[in-house]
């Protein structure tokens, strides 16, 4: 294998550019406001965790997981997401805290992948945890707040799609029962959205052409509240209405947020994390085809640290945003040019010192003499742009500090 040049990186890695980082810290600066303002706390958590722990924890697939060992032979991973970190602080840092807990976090998560394009290794997520609440309203107020986060970071128009893991495993024993793996094959289709290859599992399956068409019918239950109404009378499975009575109650708290207009009940939803066990959501923004953001309902995660409490959560993944969406245009405060020359060099940091205390953005120069002085132009927009070999930068203003005047 050739050696790498020294300007190449891994596959699935990027560098940000100022441009690109500046709008990336508002989005991540303004959604973890907006979290706040909700009760929720930020918190931040090691890079590195231990594999039989937070690694296994995370349900992320082992061909995944960026593994590796430390000095002393012990089994590492890099993050592959955010909840199994928090679960295990929530576990043990914050064992005596009282209950709900309400927690923040913005942070790089790792996931090795295959060369494909638009597949990241490494990419950034800020997301909640609601941790000790079981109830509808922690699910609702979960997917009120994403709806809220995602309106911070300037996604103008999205739509969050929400569905119950309890309801397609209910649904799916009652007509498939004894058949674990065509189970376990059919809510595999759901998860990639192949409802071509769902159709042609189910017609493979030796089921009733009645019990078939019903199946077939899950696919159409996309919609506002009522699909509620419209998958009781699907199932008769008591996990199954149990599930859509707890997805019924969730709208209707989101209805009082306000905010159901943004919702639809997709029944199809089935999130991509096995430790999902309630409710979940994908939000969609119209300007992207994908995700950007996803959460659900994970009850039974903690009990894997030593604390069997229920829990609910959410991510956005902001690189996505930043990527995809335009957002509000942001105004960029060009900074200010002070030139000054030896002579009076204290006189030029000092001014320059004055500027930044009043929280602008200041540029310092030495001249190198008389004739150095005049290398700007002001354009028609009325800044000024330094003109000389070493500088082609745009300031909003240029101050000469020199003996020459």
């Amino acid at each position: 294998m050739s050696k790498p040049k020294g300007f190449e990186k891994p596959a699935g890695v990027r560098d940000y550019l100022p441009h690109a980082v500046k709008k990336l810290r508002k989005i991540e600066n303004d959604v973890l406001h907006c979290m706040s303002r909700w009760g929720y706390r930020q918190m931040i958590t090691p890079t590195l965790e231990y594999y039989d722990t937070v690694g296994v924890a995370s349900s992320t697939s082992d061909q995944k997981l960026y593994k590796l060992l430390n000095n002393r032979g012990q089994a590492l991973v890099l993050r592959s997401e955010m909840t199994a970190p928090v679960a295990r602080v929530v576990s043990s840092l914050l064992k005596e805290e009282p209950l709900p807990l309400r927690l923040s976090y913005h942070a790089n998560v790792f996931r090795a992948i295959e060369e494909e394009a638009g597949r990241e290794a490494e990419f950034f997520q800020t997301g909640v945890e609601l941790v000790g609440d079981d109830s509808p309203e922690a699910d609702a107020e979960v997917v009120a707040l994403a709806i809220a986060s995602l309106q911070a970071a300037g996604v103008k128009s999205f739509k969050i799609a929400m569905g119950h893991v309890g309801f397609l495993n209910g649904l799916f024993q009652e007509a498939v029962p004894g058949l674990p793996e065509a189970q376990e094959e059919l809510k595999s289709h759901l998860l990639s959205r192949d409802y071509v290859s769902f159709r042609e599992t189910l017609r493979a399956l030796n089921l009733p052409e009645v019990q078939k068409s019903e199946l077939n019918g899950l696919l159409r239950l996309r919609g506002g509240k009522e699909i509620c109404g419209q998958a009781l009378e699907l199932s008769r499975h008591p996990l199954a209405r149990t599930s859509i009575e707890h997805l019924c109650k969730v709208w209707e708290v989101l209805e009082s947020y306000g905010v159901s207009e943004h919702v639809l009940i997709d029944l199809t939803m089935i999130g991509d994390f096995s430790y999902y066990t309630g409710m979940t959501f994908e939000g969609y923004a119209a300007e992207l085809g994908f995700p950007v953001c996803s959460g659900g309902r994970y009850d039974n995660l903690l009990q894997q640290f030593g604390r069997p409490i229920p829990s609910t959560g959410f991510s956005l993944k902001t690189n996505r945003i930043l990527d995809g969406v335009s957002g509000t245009p942001e105004k960029e405060e060009l900074p200010i040019l002070i030139q000054y020359d030896v002579p009076r060099r204290r006189e030029g940091l000092q001014e320059a010192s004055r500027l930044r205390e009043e929280g602008h953005a200041v540029v310092t120069r030495l001249t190198a003499g008389p004739e150095d002085l005049k290398v700007v132009k002001r354009l028609d927009n009325g800044t000024l742009e330094a003109e000389g070999e070493r500088f082609g930068e745009i300031f909003t203003f240029v101050t000469f500090i020199s003996e020459h005047g």
